[in-house]
């Protein structure tokens, strides 16, 4: 392996990112740990929440320290004080929700996945891009200072040419969730199986060829397993499931060496690179789950005082490449 350590987080502490003012919009599960995360770690500002139930908007504020509560999500996107708005509504509700943020002339972070398909994500991204409005798809997990170490471990070619990638994403739920309705784009694809399809594509790029198998649970699809070919031939196994715990690991193998990340590979954690030059060199972290939700807050504060309208850690491109992905893997299973 090129040198005897692992390279240097690239990623700023997220308390020197300019602060803004946020609106939410959706007073959900990941809402709560967003806000809670911006709080702890950041100077950004959770300002305003909207809903479509009132009472759920004054809770939300009332129980985050949120000054004002809007009972719509249009007198969220009218309120003049908010300067970018987190997007935290069902998958299902997307497309609605970010056309209408881009149509206010409002910077958008639409929660993963963009859209429930490449065609959604698309329309998003054409119309953020019409409107010079900036537009990124809350991918948390790229945003982390492990996967900047990762992305540049992969680039200088410290395990070779990568020729395959191995995840897992299965976790039990029960019949209440929502993840379970088919009204609200539910089922195993977008709401686990974003991470080890994205993980593929971000590593060996969108596949050439794609095959599955999936297995309902009623009215969505509870699990399913996917292999993905490259171009140039490498090979990603993939699965994701709501009907089982799994380990939620993750494995990226190439010609010189491998990478094995701990489980939940997605979130701030463990893992080690294996190279059969040298001794295996280890990248360790606090695990600290859904409070790493901060990172993905403070790159966009940064990318809009450098007046991006776009992020190059997750690309508008990249969500479209990852969803057109899944629609395939969807088709095929």
């Amino acid at each position: 392996m090129p040198g005897s350590s692992l390279p240097l987080s690239r990623v700023p502490p997220s308390r020197d990112a300019p602060p803004l003012r946020w609106g939410v919009m959706g007073t959900g599960w990941i809402a709560e740990r967003f806000v809670t995360a911006l709080r702890a770690h950041t100077r950004q500002l959770p300002h305003a929440v909207g809903s479509r139930n009132p009472g759920s908007a004054a809770a939300f504020a009332a129980d985050h320290g949120l000054p004002v509560a809007h009972g719509s999500y249009e007198h969220l996107l009218g309120d003049p004080s908010v300067d970018v708005i987190y997007v935290a509504t069902p998958h299902s509700h997307h497309l609605e929700a970010a056309l209408a943020t881009i149509a206010a002339g409002k910077h958008v972070v639409v929660e993963k996945p963009l859209g429930v398909n490449a065609d959604e994500a698309e329309r998003i991204a054409s119309a953020a891009r019409e409107q010079g409005v900036y537009c990124v798809e809350a991918l948390w997990t790229l945003f982390l200072p492990k996967f900047d170490v990762l992305r540049q471990v992969l680039d200088d070619g410290a395990v070779g040419e990568p020729l395959s990638v191995v995840a897992d994403l299965g976790d039990w739920f029960d019949d209440s969730h929502r993840i379970r309705r088919a009204d609200l784009a539910g089922g195993a694809m977008l709401d686990l199986g974003t991470y080890p399809v994205s993980l593929a594509t971000w590593v060996l790029g969108e596949p050439a060829d794609v095959a599955a198998l999936a297995a309902r649970t009623g009215d969505v699809t509870a699990q399913f397993g996917a292999v993905l070919r490259s171009p140039v031939g490498a090979i990603a196994s993939l699965f994701s499931s709501i009907d089982s715990i799994t380990p939620t690991t993750a494995m990226i193998a190439g010609t010189e060496g491998g990478i094995i990340l701990d489980g939940p590979f997605f979130m701030p954690g463990r893992f080690v690179v294996r190279d059969r030059r040298g001794p295996p060199l280890v990248w360790d972290e606090p695990a600290v789950g859904h409070q790493g939700l901060h990172f993905e807050a403070a790159a966009v504060a940064r990318d809009l005082a450098e007046g991006r309208t776009e992020s190059s850690v997750r690309p508008l491109r990249a969500s479209i490449e990852t969803l057109r992905t899944m629609d395939r893997i969807t088709a095929a299973g």
